[in-house]
């Protein structure tokens, strides 16, 4: 895993193979996934492109100030992008825009 400065993980976390950008942080319980139920390798679905990683391991990358809330679970490949905030309780899978608030799969927020 890579941290940058000032990341915060500091309740009960699990960030595996992941990136985590500048000042982000992970609420109490949030994990990164890194591995696929089905073993199979992850692939990172970015924007209108997939991109094979080649990993079987492969967690998230959280942007800058990303904002995770408390028991969220980022599934393998998911890109958060930066001042980001996730809702509590979320799944997230897949590619999150920047400077948004992301609600649930359905309901994601643009900040102004």
């Amino acid at each position: 895993m890579i941290l940058f400065n000032k990341v915060q993980v500091p309740h009960y976390n699990y960030v595996g193979d992941s990136i985590l950008g500048y000042k982000a942080h992970m609420g109490a319980g949030s994990v990164t996934s890194n591995v696929k139920s089905d073993k199979t390798i992850v692939k990172v679905k970015f924007q209108d492109k997939i991109i094979e990683t080649g990993l079987k391991k492969f967690g998230a990358i959280l942007g800058d100030k990303v904002e995770i809330g408390c028991g969220s679970v980022l599934n393998p490949g998911s890109i958060i992008g930066k001042n980001t905030n996730i809702y509590p309780l979320s799944s997230v899978r897949g590619f999150v825009r920047e400077n948004s608030i992301y609600k649930n799969q359905n309901e994601i927020v643009f900040k102004w």
